[in-house]
């Protein structure tokens, strides 16, 4: 084998080591004949050529050490080696030209090895051939060993089953009886390259950079994602979206895969390192667009989200809420609980009264959205025209008198007194209907004066007469006259 490479050797210290004289490299030459190693022992050596099947290592002895290059192929079974990289090997056997390297001791050394190997605490190759009770049966170099169900892996195992028929590195924990009673681990090896991955991973990972995560675990306050295998983070539930949520699951869900912005690394270096993550951040923060996308004045839809003593949050778009006032969320009543007009999730029409980007707060109205019952009344509700209302509320200077949803008037004491059906109207109770006269209507203030459509002194009806428009109000008045005249009659 060191054939193989002497004439390489020679040519790279004629062209860059020159000056290197010929009794250093004879100390060099003999520091690695000094080193010996034994079946079973750990090499750390570097990659020096890569055949077709055979990979070649410096050993730091005479001999160069050769692995299969079967053992160091990926998941994927890909070589992701190159020429000068470091690998941890163990010897399995040797001779005078080459140590022979492996992954783990396996089928290429002596089952003698395994008690040699159980006190070096060097991996070793086996099979799972069998679930037995507490575990699983593993042939070990055609010894029968027993790993425990809690030490086949770092999850929990829900179907045994699935394990039968695999072949695993183990380190062998127990050797007793000269072998007759051996026992295994797999879950020790696995925490180590855990360890070593998590610590790669960590030394690259900076406060600022987005990455791939896959939720693993829900909890009421946030998402806990794995960034790589033993490398955890947790995305607060404010995190989660722009938009307001009740409970994590409304976004995300165990197994997605996203990307996280990594926001804070508390103990980078520990072993299990507190790492801050956001889902929202890694998109763009809806209020940057806001003024393109809305403006006052606008008619939208949104969700309610939230309510409060005070009013209603409504969500206009993902990201963007706006208050609804209590006082804007009805134009024909006074509102005393949010929870009386509308309910959390359901979708609402609104108008867009102001927009606060600095604070970053929409204020809305409900009721503008309905319009206002008041616009157009006067047209609506000429003065002299008789309409049927429904008595709302009594009170010592007169009666409230509901037209329609949002349009109530008042007929004040002093009309009231001018009815020739006086007692009567009085008698009446709130729910109860009645036919009113509009006597004056005062659009801008959101007031109408009401008076009973009889009266006591005729001359009264001149007032209304000369106010009445229309050939159809002076009709309903013409007839209501007439009735009262021939009651005085």
């Amino acid at each position: 084998m060191n054939d193989r490479f002497e004439d390489d050797n020679m040519q790279n210290t004629d062209q860059g080591t020159s000056e290197i004289s010929f009794e250093q490299m004879l100390d060099a030459y003999d520091s690695k004949i000094g080193r010996e190693f034994k079946p079973g022992d750990m090499v750390e050596g570097q990659i020096i050529a890569i055949g077709e099947n055979s990979i070649y290592l410096d050993t730091g002895t005479k001999s160069d050490g050769v692995v299969d290059k079967s053992e160091l192929l990926d998941e994927n079974g890909e070589f992701q080696y190159s020429v000068g990289d470091i690998l941890k090997l163990y010897v399995v056997s040797l001779s005078e030209s080459e140590v022979i390297l492996s992954k783990a001791i396996s089928g290429a050394g002596m089952a003698a090895m395994i008690e040699d190997a159980y006190h070096a605490h060097t991996p070793v190759e086996g099979r799972v051939t069998g679930v037995v009770k507490g575990g699983f049966s593993v042939d070990i170099l055609g010894k029968r060993a027993f790993c425990p169900v809690s030490q086949i892996d770092v999850k929990y195992v829900e179907t045994p089953e699935d394990y039968e028929g695999q072949t695993h590195h183990f380190l062998i924990t127990r050797y007793e009886e000269k072998g007759r009673n051996i026992v295994v681990s797999r879950r020790e090896l696995l925490n180590e390259q855990i360890r070593e991955a998590r610590t790669a991973f960590m030394k690259e990972l900076a406060e600022g950079d987005t990455v791939q995560g896959k939720v693993i675990k829900l909890m009421s306050y946030g998402a806990f994602i794995e960034l790589a295998p033993g490398v955890e983070g947790m995305a607060h539930i404010s995190e989660l979206s722009w938009s307001r949520v009740e409970k994590p699951e409304e976004v995300v869900r165990v197994d997605d895969i996203l990307p996280v912005k990594v926001l804070k690394i508390e103990k980078p270096l520990s072993d299990s390192p507190k790492i801050s993550l956001s889902v929202k951040q890694t998109s763009g923060n809806p209020w940057d667009n806001i003024g393109t996308t809305f403006s006052a004045g606008d008619q939208v839809s949104g969700k309610v989200v939230r309510l409060t003593a005070f009013g209603a949050f409504v969500e206009i778009a993902p990201g963007i809420d706006g208050l609804v006032h209590i006082s804007e969320m009805s134009h024909v009543k006074r509102v005393l609980r949010p929870e009386d007009e509308v309910s959390v999730g359901e979708t609402i029409q609104v108008v867009i009264k102001a927009i606060d980007m600095e604070s970053k707060r929409i204020s809305l109205s409900m009721k503008d959205a309905a319009g206002d019952p008041w616009t157009g009344v006067s047209a609506k509700y000429p003065v002299g025209s008789g309409v049927d209302g429904t008595l709302e509320k009594k009170e010592g200077f007169g009666l409230f008198i509901r037209l329609e949803p949002g349009i109530t008037g008042l007929m004040p004491m002093s009309n009231l007194r001018q009815s020739a059906n006086a007692g009567k109207i009085e008698s009446l109770k709130p729910g109860d209907g009645l036919q009113v006269l509009v006597q004056e209507v005062d659009e801008d203030n959101r007031r109408m004066t009401l008076t009973p459509p009889d009266q006591k002194s005729s001359g009264n009806w001149k007032q209304f007469a000369k106010s009445a428009k229309g050939g159809s109000s002076f009709g309903s008045m013409e007839s209501i006259l007439r009735a009262a005249l021939e009651k005085k009659k």
